[in-house]
């Protein structure tokens, strides 16, 4: 029987991704198997399309973090700008590193994009970043004073997007002396993504998310999250909304599964596997470190990391067959996710597979128990 409030809340939603870092059946190598040309990672985005997903996450990197670190990699902005004209329907969530680009300028290319895309796009602020990522840039600012100008970031926009009118913004990190942005997005603008796990990062969410993401752990521990995420925004006197990012491994069995998780990572180069471990020690990314420290347990059997053995941030996925799969996320959607941000690879065949074997059986879960 549902509760009253399982019933009220929102559809859920599925979400895909696109792998600007190279994709294959192999990751690890020096070279991805599949090199992330826009043709390739058009037909990834098309594919999600045609399945009904209901948006796409493009990570932001300095470097390639799936492969060496000298791998092509496409460039976020460039990239999802080309995606979106030419798609119709799907969203996009772009993530983005506050200080790189001046903020008004900023804000006039996130609301041209959106005009360009009919109102599809959506931010994933990113204050944060591996030990020495930033500062491959010339970036030289500590954490806590990175997280304070993504707070500052998001109201300047919030404030630039208001109206086509000159904005008078000072703070302590971004000052705007009469910026304009016309016209704004549309609607009602992007919606803003965070993440982090710090008590910094969750005071910022607090303040500006209006979605906060956390990234696949087991299930007590997300728990415990999620009731910290909740405590903050309730403090700020703001509703908290959740999102879910895991990688998948899904088979027709729990044998298979296992056997190509294993096999995903059978080639990885001993150079790459050097890089993400030299990235990895002493990083101060408090959900990094989670990930690290995370094993296979009787808490949480369906959950292998893998793949923070070759990759930069979320390492781990849900493995199993297709009812296994479903049901982790269920449990997922039962604390409180309404939305999933899903991968696995390679990814236009694992899109499909996912579309076809996993999410019905999980809607179709999460209708009863929301008595639909």
């Amino acid at each position: 029987m549902s509760t009253k409030a399982e019933a009220s809340r929102p559809e859920p939603r599925f979400d895909w991704f696109i792998p600007i870092d190279g994709d294959g059946a192999h990751i690890g190598t020096f070279r991805a198997e599949r090199p992330p040309s826009f043709d390739y990672l058009r037909k990834v985005v098309e594919t999600a399309e045609k399945l009904g997903y209901h948006s796409l996450l493009i990570p932001t990197r300095f470097s390639n973090g799936l492969f060496e670190e000298s791998a092509p990699l496409a460039e976020t902005w460039t990239t999802v700008t080309a995606l979106a004209a030419v798609t119709s329907r799907i969203r996009f969530l772009v993530a983005v590193r506050p200080g790189f680009i001046s903020t008004g300028l900023f804000a006039q290319m996130a609301a041209t994009l959106d005009q360009i895309s009919g109102g599809r796009i959506d931010l994933n602020v990113v204050p944060g970043g591996i030990e020495g990522d930033l500062e491959r840039l010339g970036e030289q600012i500590d954490h806590d004073r990175r997280y304070d100008r993504a707070e500052e970031f998001i109201a300047a926009l919030r404030a630039l997007w208001a109206k086509p009118e000159p904005v008078l913004f000072d703070g302590t990190t971004i000052r705007l002396r009469g910026a304009i942005v016309s016209p704004g997005p549309l609607g009602g603008g992007p919606r803003f993504y965070v993440g982090g796990a710090s008590p910094r990062a969750l005071e910022f969410a607090a303040h500006g998310a209006d979605v906060y993401l956390a990234w696949i752990q087991p299930l007590p521990e997300t728990e415990q999250l999620l009731a910290r995420v909740r405590a903050e925004f309730n403090s700020a006197g703001r509703p908290a909304v959740f999102g879910l990012r895991t990688h998948l491994i899904v088979r027709p069995s729990e044998r298979e599964a296992w056997d190509a998780a294993e096999e995903l990572v059978s080639q990885a180069d001993d150079r790459v596997i050097a890089q993400r471990r030299a990235v990895f020690e002493g990083t101060p990314m408090v959900g990094q470190q989670a990930q690290l420290r995370q094993q296979l347990s009787e808490r949480a059997p369906r959950l292998w990391n893998g793949i923070s053995k070759v990759r930069v941030n979320l390492g781990t996925a849900i493995v199993g067959d297709p009812e296994q799969v479903a049901n982790e996320l269920l449990a997922h959607w039962r604390l409180g996710i309404d939305e999933f941000i899903l991968s696995g690879f390679p990814h236009e065949e694992e899109c499909r597979r996912i579309a076809s074997e996993v999410l019905p059986r999980l809607s179709e879960a999460i209708d009863k128990e929301r008595g639909a």
